[in-house]
């Protein structure tokens, strides 16, 4: 007997389809299906008139067919179905921060910028409110969703720090309005920062005891996120990873960013290590924690990963736009230490294009290795699908049965997808799109954006409402700066 109708089902047809699946992550269909049924997928594979015929005839009306609602047939979008995108690393609040304290390194970024903009919210909270009609740290984190979802991102691990570590409950409201699935990455730290900020262990650990009492949340979870490996102690680092190995969580740190930040901590904070063996040497290094950025390594670090099992994000845009430098890679693959590609927040990086993020990483490791045929483009697409979905412990990443019904359509009536064929899509995908052409993003078989537009949220909040409000806070802090004490609290910007 077959099983009962839950529904609702919802089913895609594209002209070529990537599921990213095993066995053959690097299979490529030629008009490709993916049929879902509530928030997992049932069936993925070639079409076929028989096998449309079978889904028309099982679930008759509560089957949506998405593509043109007037055709007489299952329609098959001019598309690449694939799936959604995972970013292992990010920022939710940066997105105002497009554009300000360029041409600065990381440390006088972040106390020009990042810090800056976190305790204005904080500390014109009442007044921003009454002017957006909701606290300003809601409307920013609702802006960076609509970012994601406009890049085809669905799953995120977000460094929630500086000021924003207060504000749990606001980014945990927009996330579950928007329907992307989130790790909040809860952010801490002891030492060599902007004083307002600074915890002591028993505060960061009961900021997470807070945070696992939040009710009603299904698609966003909480992990320790220590800022960075120089502005967290022993004292602070430590109970923070019994806390995540207590409660089966990731642990997600900064490390070793920017050259004159890692060399300050080698030399003056903790001498002799480097920010790696630091935390080594500590006990808080494993498969379930998470590194954004290591740039900068010392002679024993990726043996030390490896060994370890722990994992890296790298961030290219960042990493480039910063000054950091970029981290080696190839070598760190070769070692064995799972490596994702993520854009960091859209105030480093200026915006969340996955692809561009994925396109500047092989453009430089080609360019510094002097070798045409390192991170080809199956393999970039991977760094950001299946391996931040398999670092994260996630359900998504991949199209098959079972799986989280996350994907994007990427529409090939673009002038720069053209010509796209079977054999060239994957290549034209991180090569010649520009990012923009992602048309329509599914999360948990929900459609979030659809032909170009992003759709209102289950709260109801409109795209345009968010984007005008983030509009004005922006404006309303280039004010704010233009008259306020400079900050120089953070790092070896001290």
């Amino acid at each position: 007997m077959p099983a009962p109708k839950k529904g609702p089902f919802l089913l895609c047809r594209a002209r070529y389809l990537l599921p990213f699946a095993e066995p053959d992550r690097s299979e490529r269909i030629e008009d490709g299906y993916v049929l879902a049924e509530g928030e997992e997928i049932l069936e993925v594979g070639h079409f076929t008139e028989e096998i449309g015929r079978r889904l028309e005839e099982n679930y008759g009306s509560a089957l949506e067919v998405m593509g043109d609602p007037l055709a007489d047939e299952i329609p098959m979008i001019n598309a690449v179905l694939l799936p959604a995108f995972v970013k292992a690393h990010g920022h939710d609040h940066e997105q105002p921060l497009i554009g300000i304290a360029k041409d600065q390194a990381l440390t006088a970024w972040l106390d020009h910028a990042v810090n800056p903009f976190t305790g204005f919210m904080r500390s014109r909270r009442e007044e921003l409110s009454e002017e957006l009609g909701c606290v300003p740290q809601l409307a920013v984190y609702r802006m960076a969703r609509l970012v994601d979802i406009h890049y085809g991102i669905t799953a995120s691990m977000v460094h929630h720090c500086n000021f924003n570590k207060y504000y749990l409950q606001e980014i945990a409201q927009a996330n579950e309005a928007a329907g992307t699935t989130m790790i909040v990455a809860v952010g801490g730290q002891d030492r060599f920062y902007v004083e307002e900020v600074l915890d002591s262990p028993g505060e960061a650990v009961e900021r997470l005891d807070e945070a696992l009492k939040l009710e009603g949340l299904k698609r966003t979870s909480f992990c320790p996120g220590p800022d960075q490996l120089f502005s967290n102690s022993r004292e602070q680092l430590i109970p923070l990873k019994r806390w995540a190995r207590e409660h089966g969580t990731l642990f997600h740190v900064h490390s070793a960013e920017e050259p004159n930040t890692t060399r300050w901590f080698s030399e003056e904070i903790e001498p002799g290590m480097t920010p790696v063996e630091y935390a080594d040497a500590i006990g808080i290094l494993d498969e379930k924690t998470v590194l954004a950025h290591q740039v900068n390594c010392g002679p024993a670090d990726l043996e030390i990963l490896a060994r370890t099992g722990t994992r890296v994000v790298h961030n290219p845009l960042a990493n480039t736009i910063l000054g950091s430098g970029m981290p080696p890679v190839i070598e760190m693959m070769a070692a064995g230490i799972p490596v994702a590609i993520s854009t960091d927040g859209s105030g480093s990086a200026d915006n969340q294009n996955i692809l561009n993020a994925a396109r500047l990483a092989a453009e430089y490791q080609k360019a510094l290795h002097q070798d045409a045929t390192l991170m080809p483009a199956q393999q970039l697409m991977e760094m950001i699908t299946v391996v931040p979905s398999a670092i994260l412990g996630l359900n998504q990443g991949e199209l098959a049965p079972g799986r989280q019904a996350d994907w994007v359509l990427v529409d090939l009536n673009r002038p720069n997808l053209i010509p796209t064929r079977v054999d060239n899509l994957v290549e034209n995908l991180i090569w010649a799109a520009d990012g923009s052409e992602i048309s329509t993003v599914v999360a948990s078989g929900r459609i979030l954006k659809e032909n170009g537009k992003i759709l209102p949220f289950a709260d109801g909040t409109r795209p345009d409402e968010v984007m005008r409000d983030v509009q004005r806070l922006s404006e309303r802090f280039i004010a704010h700066i233009r008259t306020s004490e400079e900050l120089s609290g953070t790092g070896a910007h001290r």
